[in-house]
């Protein structure tokens, strides 16, 4: 038996990276699962390596009505939800001094307003026992330049999963945080495999188990979240970032020898 048979998990941002992972291992864990993304062509790719249990849908996480859409067809589809993994989320540089409204703004509305409708929307379908898995990010608190709206961003998600924990736990609702550190995702395709190599040891120096994290291992954590494994977790904000938020002195850049 799969650890989500018989249930049905809404992925945000299910087309590539970490919620790609994801839809990858709850598929094999016995789920149907719905995946959401705006690329239609990452989006259609994704359905098509994910097979039949899937059903993947173009909407767009910081349009309300879209998301809205999307739960309707999810239901329509499948029946009924179970879990929601709010992941879907954007980056972009915004340095103080330098910075367009509008970038900052949409880094906002996607990350903040976003996730919180995309729970609102899937709220009337949730029964006791369900799950809402947030995404978080350890740049809410490492103070990384030139990353003020995402780094507010991912602070927000933090503060907004501790409004719906009161909000939701009489209704057998849980919800909880998953904070990736660095991760290998898609973003990184954007570089040339000698600026990648030249990042990749630059985290590395920086993370106590001097690497840095793959997506499936980010989804392991979230499969563990989405199922009654953690029926007793509510409220949690788990690190998976290879103790770089923990114990940021035992990073390979201060050890001595």
């Amino acid at each position: 038996m799969g650890k989500l048979d018989g249930k049905v998990a809404l992925i945000t941002g299910g087309n590539s990276g970490i919620g790609l992972a994801s839809a990858k291992l709850f598929v094999i864990e016995g789920a149907k699962v719905i995946i959401t993304g705006r690329n239609l062509t990452t989006l259609t790719s994704a359905a098509e390596e994910l097979g039949s249990d899937v059903l993947a849908i173009q909407a767009d996480a910081a349009d309300p009505a879209s998301m809205e859409n999307a739960v309707s067809a999810a239901i329509a589809t499948f029946g009924s939800l179970d879990v929601v993994f709010a992941n879907a989320g954007i980056a972009a540089p915004t340095p103080v001094g330098g910075t367009e409204l509008s970038v900052f703004e949409e880094v906002l509305k996607v990350n903040v307003t976003g996730v919180f409708f995309t729970v609102q929307a899937a709220l009337p379908h949730l029964k006791e026992g369900a799950s809402v898995i947030l995404t978080g990010s350890t740049r809410a608190t490492d103070g990384a330049p030139e990353r003020s709206a995402y780094a507010a961003s991912k602070g927000a998600i933090s503060s907004m999963a501790r409004v719906l924990v009161s909000e939701l736990s009489p209704r057998g609702i849980r919800v909880n945080t998953l904070v990736p550190g660095a991760t290998h995702t898609p973003i990184w395709k954007q570089s040339t495999p000698d600026e990648i190599a030249k990042l990749e040891a630059a985290h590395a120096r920086t993370i106590p188990l001097s690497r840095m994290g793959f997506p499936e291992e980010v989804a392991k954590v979230a499969l563990f979240l989405a199922s009654d494994d953690s029926s007793y977790v509510q409220g949690a904000e788990i690190a998976v970032d290879g103790g770089a938020s923990a114990s940021p002195l035992g990073a390979p850049i201060y050890r001595q020898g």
